[in-house]
């Protein structure tokens, strides 16, 4: 079991598509990082040795912002947004899309499950007591 960067890579893929698992690290940059260490692409993670698990992860520390630092990166540019009050920090802060999408229709994954409105009883008109 390979662990890098606080997450435990699962063993029976390729090292490839492990180091997806990674957040932080896509399809490219996994290839990117399996080219400057050496390590084939092709090998399972359970069968990779100590050596190629260190060089991964040195390379993955010193160069690549991953796991909890991307994130809190990623927080601390929406919390800027937010407090300069841009219209950007406004779609944030109310929990609508922020990229331009429709909202009239779509957009539930941001907006969650829709809010019924009851319908309302009228009282029969002309009826006396």
């Amino acid at each position: 079991m390979a662990r890098i960067a606080g997450v435990d890579l699962p063993k029976d893929k390729r090292i490839e598509v492990g180091l997806t698992y990674i957040f932080g690290i896509g399809q490219f940059t996994a290839k990117e990082i399996l080219k400057k260490t050496g390590v084939n692409p092709d090998i399972r993670v359970n069968k990779l040795s100590d050596d190629d698990v260190a060089k991964l992860r040195r390379v993955i520390e010193n160069e690549y912002t991953v796991e909890g630092a991307l994130r809190g990166e990623t927080n601390m540019a929406i919390k800027r947004l937010i407090d300069i009050g841009c219209y950007r920090g406004l779609r944030h802060r109310r929990g609508l899309p922020v990229r331009g999408q429709r909202t009239k229709t779509n957009a539930r994954t941001r907006k969650g499950p829709r809010k019924s409105v009851g319908g309302l009883k009228k009282k029969p008109a002309g009826k006396v007591g």
